[in-house]
């Protein structure tokens, strides 16, 4: 089962995400405070990183960095999320894998889920 890691400092945004990935068969993870994903173990990486730009005490952007340049983290793909209409700028900036703009249908969500962890596995 591909494990989905959701970070978002918002409750509601982390169970929405997390009930629509869980019926689409993923194991999905939360966690509400951003900076520790960089303390994760590589046994703990997800499949997958879902990854709010805009978080109290947070930037995900450089956490977006901070992931991407450490050796057991940087396959992992991270899809930012934001309202902000840059977001496909402020994406590649960061060096994501994608993004994805708040707010987002479901079907959208679904889309790009299955984009990234279909290209991993192929």
């Amino acid at each position: 089962m591909k494990k989905i890691l959701v970070i978002d400092d918002n409750e509601g945004i982390l169970d929405v995400v997390s009930i629509i990935l869980e019926s689409e068969g993923y194991e999905v993870h939360q966690l509400i405070e951003p900076n520790r994903v960089t303390q994760l173990p590589p046994a703990d990486m997800p499949d997958l990183i879902l990854l709010d730009i805009w978080m109290s005490g947070a930037d995900g952007r450089v956490i977006c960095r901070q992931l991407k340049d450490q050796p057991h983290t940087r396959h992992v793909p991270i899809v930012l999320m934001s309202a902000n209409k840059d977001i496909a700028e402020i994406a590649d900036s960061a060096g994501a894998d994608g993004y994805l703009a708040k707010p987002f249908e479901m079907d959208d969500l679904i889309m790009i889920v299955k984009r990234y962890l279909t290209k991993e596995a192929g």
